[in-house]
């Protein structure tokens, strides 16, 4: 209940603060760099989701997510992400197909923006060569809230960007989200 009242009263503030009659006129739902993320002409991510724009047109507030039922979030969650956003990398000869963190940060944000997230636990191997972060994910709908937790490991002298923490940190983060849906067409996609 508490939470209705929070989302309501943003509502109303970020409705006071953009121009609303340019609410419908857009489906543009954020731009990183000059690719769109979501607009009229990318299916994946289109929706009846409104967008309240400002002045300027790069000032877009998504409320696709707030104050919905957990069953539309996750039918968003659970729609295929475009290959644009896909990264690939080599693992032990094996191509790996990947979201980047930050890419499952702007989705969860845009389709679920009550969402949180936490580190739960951190955990060095006893010899001392790897490290696992337990990472949970919690959406909040207008009906109820649920968590998904997941482990990541990295190995704490692999080079690359980043320490072993925020590698980890970074796998268990997607793997929580894949577990309401995100990406999780790409654990399958031989399959299809």
């Amino acid at each position: 209940m508490k939470m209705a009242v929070i989302m309501s009263s943003l509502r109303k503030s970020i409705s006071s603060s953009y121009n609303l009659s340019s609410l419908r006129k857009s489906r543009v739902l954020f731009q990183t760099s000059n690719r769109f993320y979501a607009s009229k002409s990318s299916p994946a991510f289109a929706s009846s989701s409104e967008t309240l724009k400002g002045e300027d047109d790069n000032d877009v507030v998504p409320t696709s997510g707030i104050s919905r039922p957990l069953s539309e979030i996750l039918k968003e969650l659970n729609k295929k992400v475009p290959d644009s956003l896909i990264k690939l990398r080599v693992e032990d000869g094996f191509s790996i197909k990947y979201i980047p963190w930050h890419i499952v940060n702007r989705i969860m944000n845009l389709h679920a923006p009550e969402w949180s997230g936490e580190v739960r636990n951190i955990t060095y191997s006893a010899d001392g060569k790897s490290v696992s972060v337990v990472y949970r994910v919690t959406l909040y709908g207008t009906d109820a809230e649920i968590f998904r937790e997941s482990t990541g490991t990295a190995l704490v002298d692999e080079e690359g960007y980043g320490d072993a923490v925020q590698k980890a940190e970074a796998m268990a983060f997607r793997r929580a989200c894949a577990r309401f849906g995100l990406g999780l067409h790409l654990y399958h996609e031989d399959m299809l």
